[in-house]
Parts: C-alpha cells; sequence; structure tokens
C-alpha cells in the first residue's frame, strides 16, 4: 500500500494510473479536489478496489494522521501542490499555505507515523518538485543539476523551494527516509488547460488566439508525464533515502517552437474545415513579471544510479497528447467551465 497526495491531478493521476496498470499494490489517494484536481481523471478506475479515494487536505494534520494509522503505507508520494505561477503571482498565500505549511504537516504525521514503525528505514517520502527552484539560466550555461543553487523567481517556485528545504531538514535532522525529485516541464493526457499545451490544443481548436508570452523564445526543457510517472517509480524503488533527483526529458525547446509544433499536428490530424494552418493564430502578448528565460536539467544522475532514460522524444510525446486530447472532448468540455474562461481572459488581456 502506498499513499499518494495530490492524486486527481495532472500528473498524480497519471502516476496512479500507470502503478496500477503495472502493479497490484493498492494505492490511498489524497485530493482536496482545487480548480485543478480532477476525480473524473481516474474514472477508469470506478469499482477497483485498489484505489481507495480520500477527498481532503495535506493541511489537515488529523485526517493525514487518521490515513497513515489506518491504511499502514510502505511509502507517501506527494505530487499536492498549488503549481501554476501566473496563479502565484495573483494569489501567492494559497502557494505558502498548500506548498509550505501543507507540505510541513504531512511531513510531521509521516514521522509520527514512521517513528512507530518497527522497520522504519525500509519507508520512503517520495517528495515531487520542480526545476523552477534553481531560477532561470543564460543561453550558454550548464543545465541545472543536483548541485545547483536555489534561486527561485516566483512565489510559486519560492514555495517550492521552502518545502524541498523542509523535506531536506526532516532527513538530516529526525532521519525520516526521504527521496526528491526536480522535473522540467511535463505534457501529456489529463493537463488542466491553463498551460502552454493543453491552452493552444484548446484554443486552436476553438479558433481562438494563440497568446505566447514577451517573444516566444523562452526556452524549456519538456518532459512527457508518463516518462516522467516511470522515473518517479523508479526513484521509490531504488533511489537512495536524502538524494535528490532531476528528471528532464532531454528536450530544450523555446516556447515558440513547441506551440508551432503543436499547430503542425494539429494541422495533419485534425485540419481547419476552411483551411489554412493553425500557427496562424499566434499572437504575442505583454511578458508577465519576473519570467524565467531559460531552464535546463541534466538527468545524467538518474540516468546513471538509476538507469533511466525518458522513452518519448518531444515529437512523438505532443503527438501522442494532441491525439488524446482530440479523441476526449467530453473531459475537455467538463474542465473549461465558466471560472476556467474567466480566469485566460484575466490573464492573457
Amino acid at each position: 500500500m502506498i499513499l499518494v497526495t495530490g492524486g486527481a491531478g495532472f500528473i498524480g493521476s497519471n502516476f496512479i494510473l500507470d502503478w496500477l496498470a503495472n502493479s497490484d499494490e493498492s494505492v490511498v489517494n489524497l485530493d482536496a479536489l482545487t480548480y485543478a484536481g480532477n476525480i473524473g481523471n481516474l474514472s477508469s478506475l470506478a469499482g477497483d478496489s485498489r484505489h481507495i479515494f480520500v477527498h481532503g487536505s495535506i493541511n489537515d494534520s488529523a485526517l493525514v494522521s487518521s490515513l497513515l494509522e489506518r491504511h499502514k503505507p510502505r511509502a507517501v508520494v506527494n505530487f499536492a501542490a498549488e503549481s501554476h505561477v501566473d496563479r502565484s503571482i495573483h494569489g501567492p498565500e494559497d502557494f505558502v499555505q498548500t506548498n509550505i505549511v501543507g507540505t510541513f504537516r504531512l511531513l510531521e504525521a509521516t514521522l509520527a507515523y514512521v517513528a512507530k514503525q518497527p522497520d522504519r528505514q525500509s519507508f520512503r517520502f517520495l517528495h515531487v518538485s520542480t526545476d523552477e527552484v534553481f531560477g532561470s539560466l543564460n543561453a550558454d550555461d550548464p543545465a541545472f543539476d543536483e548541485r545547483s543553487q536555489y534561486q527561485p523567481n516566483s512565489p510559486y517556485s519560492a514555495s517550492k523551494a521552502a518545502s524541498d528545504h523542509m523535506v531536506r531538514a526532516y532527513h538530516h535532522t529526525y532521519g525520516l527516509p526521504v527521496l526528491t525529485t526536480n522535473c522540467s516541464n511535463n505534457y501529456g493526457p489529463y493537463h488542466f488547460p491553463e498551460k502552454l499545451i493543453p491552452l493552444v490544443i484548446h484554443n486552436a481548436l476553438k479558433g481562438r488566439p494563440l497568446p505566447l508570452y514577451g517573444d516566444g523564445k523562452q526556452i524549456r526543457d519538456w518532459l512527457y508525464v508518463k516518462d516522467h510517472c516511470r522515473a518517479l517509480q523508479r526513484v521509490l524503488e531504488a533511489g537512495i533515502p536524502g538524494q535528490t533527483y532531476n528528471i528532464g526529458g532531454f528536450n530544450e525547446r523555446t516556447n515558440l517552437d513547441v506551440v508551432t509544433m503543436v499547430c503542425d499536428v494539429l494541422d495533419e490530424l485534425a485540419p481547419k474545415p476552411e483551411g489554412g494552418a493553425y500557427k496562424d493564430q499566434i499572437i504575442f502578448v505583454a511578458d508577465r513579471p519576473g519570467h524565467d528565460r531559460r531552464y535546463a536539467i541534466n538527468a545524467g544522475r538518474i540516468e546513471a544510479e538509476l538507469g533511466w532514460r525518458p522513452a518519448e522524444t518531444l515529437e512523438s510525446g505532443i503527438r501522442q497528447t494532441v491525439r488524446w486530447y482530440l479523441d476526449n472532448p467530453d473531459w475537455v468540455t467538463a474542465v473549461t467551465s465558466g471560472s476556467y474562461r474567466t480566469w485566460i481572459a484575466k490573464q492573457y488581456a
């Protein structure tokens, strides 16, 4: 049994689906179902006794403690987080409460639980974090590795950096067997369409503008979500407690390149009835405050020590992603509510 927090979100739900597709080990899934949490992501598990869903927050210490005592998991995998930079600029307090305070309370409850276990060193606390904690790179800088200095530049990345430090401290101070991963930009099925790739797919098909911040030349390393899930399973299986592992896709591209690639695949798989190219809908909007110019991940440690490398190229991953959104219009309709449309209109006005 494992306890997964934030398991109805984008990465968390993909992790649970992959986990149960490859294992009979049960999962307790704790999720607060905020705007980006969607239990519909896991509808294929309805009636599956291996998936136990609990609606609640990692800030609820009593609930977390009761779940640990009742189900006796051998590991906690923590995805629970507020994760959108733009939202953190407009409302940073939610990020402090979930990412910092929530992680602290989860650590406290887990430490109390593990202290009662006869073999505490076999337990694992896997904390899933981001490359944004490292800040921004210049064009010629080497990619971030596990020794890179933390230099967060947004309320989101600052809150994640703080949570990473708390996890590290609970290992070095209390001996909690923790693992931390810092991943690059994920994309794939069930991605809430406020993020770049699903936003472009959604807007393109609706005939709406495809907004790009600034000149669109910001560089990111892109990681297909199912590759990320396999990496996390490998870290949980063989990672060394107290270590951090960078997980990247080996795919550095500008945002403009990625959007153009998505448009090209849409032109092939869902051409406009009236003709023309989707890339003609691209517009450039005012850049967001403190926008990091480049992220890049050196995933050499996880490749050398744990034998993981992504299976998908950016081209193959984007094609699978576009196909998934074309095949699942009901999911898109369900998540693009009135509140979502209001947010998008405000953000890209």
